[in-house]
């Protein structure tokens, strides 16, 4: 069996996320009363979109630089306008807690361990230990004045603009 890219879709993925999928994730506030098959046919399936939002998410590139050759000629505002009802629909969070789901059945998952990464938080006592940052040099705040040099203050005083001159 070929290796597929990581982007795409395999049938049991697919079979899998299909039944998590809205039928019609677009709200209106208009109500239209149509003929029993009325109305323009889908040019792409939800497959095809499922397949382009990953390929997005996947690659890390933005919307405006998506491939419309490799998906058939869908294009980047219709495909991130996908991902976007999906997403307020709740789809992808579904994915995720299905996917949670099989992981502990198959492998078990330390529920009550947890960890925190907390690279992103300043350390409260970091200052101390490592003195001032070197990058700071150059500002001006915090500074004491030479003794050279006089304090700044305007030549003229200052007046209130709304009283004439």
């Amino acid at each position: 069996m070929a290796r597929i890219q990581t982007w795409e879709i395999s049938d049991e993925f697919w079979v899998l996320v299909e039944p998590l999928i809205p039928d019609s994730p677009r709200v209106s506030c208009k109500t239209y009363t149509r003929k029993p098959g009325g109305g323009r046919k889908r040019k792409y399936s939800d497959r095809q979109y499922f397949a382009a939002i990953v390929y997005v998410l996947r690659t890390g590139i933005i919307w405006n630089a998506f491939p419309r050759e490799k998906f058939e000629g869908l294009g980047s505002a219709a495909v991130h306008r996908k991902f976007q009802q999906w997403a307020s629909a709740g789809v992808f969070r579904n994915i995720w807690r299905r996917g949670l789901i099989e992981y502990d059945e198959l492998e078990g998952i330390a529920w009550l361990w947890e960890a925190a990464d907390g690279s992103n938080i300043k350390a409260p006592l970091a200052q101390e230990s490592i003195g001032p940052n070197p990058t700071d040099k150059g500002k001006k705040r915090n500074k004491t004045q030479s003794a050279c040099r006089r304090a700044w203050r305007p030549l003229v005083a200052r007046r209130d603009r709304s009283q004439p001159a």
